[in-house]
This record gives structure tokens, C-alpha cells and sequence, in this order.
């Protein structure tokens, strides 16, 4: 299996939503779960960090998580 070199960080927005919403990893990972996105805490982890692509089904399933716009998700990238 081919690595993909991650492009750009939403980990960090991600991690900012997660907070504003004071939830902690392990209850983001069990409402994942709930919408059919099964994770372990560390791999979520690696995506807040950037070690990770976060896959678009992840990210589907934080938008109904935390019914914001998907450009919370993307704001302040830069190319």
C-alpha cells in the first residue's frame, strides 16, 4: 500500500473545533463509532497532529458531529 504524503493540515482545526465543543478524543472517537466510522483514539490523534490525511468519510461524519460549515474545517490554509 502506497503512503500518501500529507498535503495540508485540518488536524489542528479539528482540534480547535473539538475543544470550542469540549469534547474530549475518546468521546469523538465513540460518536464516530455511532455513524459508522469505528477508529482508535490514536489514530485520530495522528490526525489532529497532521501525521495523518484525514479521510473524507471522517470528515462527513465530524461535520454532523459538529454541525458547523465545512469551512471550519479548512480556515486559515494557506497554499
Amino acid at each position: 500500500m502506497q503512503r500518501l504524503k500529507v498535503d495540508m493540515n485540518i488536524g489542528n482545526n479539528m482540534r480547535i473545533l473539538r475543544k470550542t465543543y469540549k469534547f474530549t478524543q475518546d468521546q469523538i472517537i465513540a460518536k464516530l463509532g455511532i455513524l459508522g466510522i469505528s477508529l482508535t483514539r490514536s489514530t485520530y490523534s495522528r490526525f489532529e497532529t497532521g501525521e495523518l490525511n484525514v479521510p473524507v468519510s471522517v470528515l462527513v461524519a465530524l461535520h454532523k458531529i459538529y454541525r458547523c460549515s465545512y469551512d471550519d474545517f479548512f480556515k486559515d490554509l494557506d497554499l
